[in-house]
């Protein structure tokens, strides 16, 4: 109630005083429930931002969904996320989502190595056709520039997307690209063993090879569906009928609740990346547990996987290019590690065996090599980076910490 309450009063004074002396939510519902799910969507299109508040309103708004206080509010604050979907459905332009513009209209443009003048090119080229296809479907439901933001939304989705997923595309391709699944280059086997070096696993080269890179695959999976994955996690964190339960999972007292949606999708997921390679390891998702109690920390856990993997990408970048130009830098990297080349190779050895040996956990239920696990070893093998024997060149190359900025 204090929550909503001030929602008010920093948008009408008046109304927000109203409220307060009598109670009377149930006559600015559609003011409160727009609110909280432009918030919603707005977290939702901007990961990195509302770290800490995302997570407190999905809690209020679980508390309000609750039959007993909505009952003393009358006030119903759910309203489902507002999709570009939705929008052009109801205006009868959803036509223009098969209109084969949309593309041009909407892809990504990568920089990457571009000339200047092309990547200008491919931006007029995108915007003329956001207005060919805006001025093509506009109507008497929908103007041209409403039609202009859903077109912008969906290159928002797009980027985002190409984000998320491009960190574990490159992981991958590195894995491919520095070592051989059948023969294992001397001194650089991805081989561990339980027991050695805090590992919880048993693996040889190829079962660790094809451990990795499956793992990856299912990263790379989830992230390319991350939008749905996150609807479904508040279908499910919202759910008046799936209420929750404060339990001590062992990290203080948690919402444990069940995600039947999100689960379904995950285990969707799993199943696809399973018929795509042959599986090494355990296979159980951990939902509605004292791994994952609900759905938000799921999606906590896999927002982190752009966070893990690019700064690694990122040094390994910087070796080729701005270290080795130093002379100093090269000559260090030489004498200690033999050379650019050796020391990528060391790196990805290192992250490829000890990020994903089942470590993080005290007990194989919570780490192992489980659907969870995986993410959990790879963030226990973040939390020893400053250990390691190449630390200093994550520090050369600007890294700060998984969860900040490089530095220039």
């Amino acid at each position: 109630m204090a929550a909503l309450s001030s929602l008010a009063i920093a948008t009408n004074y008046q109304i927000g005083q109203q409220i307060i002396e009598d109670g009377s939510f149930g006559k600015h519902c559609k003011y409160f429930a727009a609110v909280l799910e432009v918030g919603r969507r707005y977290k939702i299109m901007n990961p990195e931002k509302m770290r800490d508040g995302y997570g407190k309103l999905i809690y209020i708004l679980q508390d309000i969904a609750a039959p007993e206080v909505q009952e003393m509010l009358e006030c119903e604050c759910l309203r489902p996320i507002k999709s570009v979907y939705d929008t052009l459905v109801e205006a009868g332009a959803d036509r223009m989502l098969a209109d084969p513009e949309i593309a041009v209209a909407t892809g990504e443009i990568v920089s990457g190595r571009k000339h200047r003048f092309q990547i200008d090119k491919e931006i007029k080229h995108k915007e003329a056709a956001v207005e060919r296809l805006s001025k093509r479907y506009r109507s008497r439901s929908i103007d041209q520039e409403e039609l202009r933001q859903c077109l912008y939304s969906i290159g928002d989705n797009n980027a985002y997307l190409a984000q998320f997923r491009t960190p574990v595309d490159k992981m991958m391709a590195l894995l491919v690209q520095h070592f051989d699944p059948e023969q294992p280059e001397p001194g650089y086997e991805l081989s561990i063993q339980q027991g050695a070096g805090g590992s919880r696993l048993s693996h040889q080269h190829t079962d660790q090879f094809n451990y990795v890179l499956q793992s990856l695959m299912l990263w790379r999976e989830v992230m390319h569906d991350m939008f749905r994955m996150w609807y479904l996690a508040e279908a499910d964190l919202l759910d008046p009928a799936n209420p929750y339960s404060l339990e001590n999972t062992g990290q203080g007292l948690q919402r444990m609740q069940q995600c039947p949606r999100t689960r379904q999708a995950v285990e969707d997921i799993l199943a696809m990346v399973k018929d795509k390679c042959e599986w090494v390891g355990d296979q159980t998702v951990h939902l509605g547990d004292t791994n994952v109690p609900n759905a938000l920390i799921f999606i906590d856990k896999y927002n982190q996987v752009p966070r893990i993997l690019n700064p690694i990408i990122v040094t390994l970048e910087a070796i080729d290019t701005s270290l080795v130009k130093d002379p100093d830098i090269l000559a260090y990297i030489q004498e200690s590690f033999n050379g650019p080349d050796q020391l990528k190779k060391m790196i990805l050895c290192d992250f490829f065996r000890l990020g994903f040996d089942g470590s993080g956990a005290d007990n194989f239920f919570e780490a192992g090599s489980c659907i969870d696990g995986r993410l959990t070893s790879a963030w226990n093998w973040c939390s020893q980076l400053d250990q390691k024997p190449f630390y200093p060149i994550f520090k050369l190359a600007g890294f700060t910490g998984f969860d900040g900025d490089f530095q220039d």
